[in-house]
């Protein structure tokens, strides 16, 4: 039985949390051999500090693959684990290491990136809370064949998915994963045969994202209602959107921009029979309606067990 040509070819996949898990099992079905993961190495987490694996180890565990974790990729050690490997083609999903020109350089078929923005737009760290905050009704994934910049590379394919109202980080970053995974399935065969020509990115049109930080989760009343919106979807689940209440921290989990007050921003506001939330929170132009929120120390509630539990709560100022 003759072997098929496809399975010579060699991939090591680079990849970290839960938005990579999707591309790395679409790449474990492909009829090449995944010879080797990189993720980034095992981390504290939770009150008790327990060492928890990246969600791309445990499914590389899983499928049978070695599983490779240097603290920095830059170090010699690490790019010598990597050229021991010999790969033909490295595929990166979110993997939290910069790659330097010896890594770009090593697989003779490059390496490619499954980026979830429609590049040039969104370049950086955080493009799908970027699309979130710019109000984007349509994002994507791009598959990017990587160079030495910050998500410059030429374009492989690209598919648009559309950004629904009521999208947070976390669903639209799960739907995104999905979508990769799926083109990223596609392109790799039309790559490794040579049927694809990689298209230049317009560098003139790009826009960039930063990291995000636990700070930014702070609600500012003196912003309009649509950006604090926008924020509070960005921002879920982490860091969160927060302001505070009687000196507490009080989290917004979901809320809904509304008309024209003139009220003090900060000021908690009991809305109209029908309106879309019972209560909202005067800003800067509009209302942000509070559809469920968490206290601090406490469960997270809809907004009307809350007020059931903070009959107070209406005629207070937050912040």
């Amino acid at each position: 039985m003759l072997e098929c040509p496809s399975m010579g070819i060699r991939i090591v996949f680079m990849g970290t949390p839960a938005f990579a898990v999707h591309s790395l099992q679409a790449i474990a079905r492909l009829p090449y051999q995944v010879v080797g993961v990189f993720t980034q190495p095992d981390r504290t987490s939770g009150r008790g500090q327990h060492l928890t694996e990246s969600p791309v180890k445990r499914t590389a565990a899983a499928l049978g693959i070695p599983v490779f974790q240097p603290e920095r990729l830059s170090a010699p050690e690490a790019f010598e684990q990597l050229a021991a490997l010999k790969p033909d083609l490295v595929v990166v999903a979110a993997y939290g290491h910069i790659l330097r020109k010896n890594v770009l350089d090593l697989p003779r078929l490059g390496c490619i990136n499954v980026h979830p923005s429609l590049l040039p737009k969104h370049r950086g760290a955080s493009p799908v809370a970027g699309a979130i905050l710019a109000g984007d009704e349509e994002t994507g994934v791009t598959i990017m064949l990587m160079d030495e910049g910050m998500d410059t590379g030429p374009v492989l394919a690209q598919v648009p998915s559309p950004v629904l109202p009521q999208d947070t980080t976390g669903s639209l970053t799960e739907r995104l994963a999905r979508v990769g995974a799926d083109l990223l399935a596609q392109t790799v065969p039309l790559w490794v045969e040579g049927k694809l020509k990689p298209r230049p990115q317009d560098h003139a049109r790009a826009t960039y994202t930063r990291v995000i930080t636990p700070q930014d989760g702070l609600l500012d009343w003196k912003l309009p209602a649509r950006e604090l919106w926008l924020r509070v979807r960005a921002f879920s689940p982490w860091p969160g959107s927060f302001t505070f209440w009687k000196g507490h921290r009080l989290k917004v989990i979901e809320a809904v921009p509304l008309g024209v007050v003139t009220d003090q921003p900060g000021s908690v506001l009991s809305l109209a029979a029908g309106s879309p939330a019972p209560v909202g929170v005067a800003t800067g132009s509009g209302v942000l309606g509070l559809l469920r929120v968490q206290l601090e120390g406490r469960r997270e509630l809809t907004i009307d067990e809350f007020l059931r539990g903070s009959r107070d709560f209406v005629g207070s100022v937050l912040g």
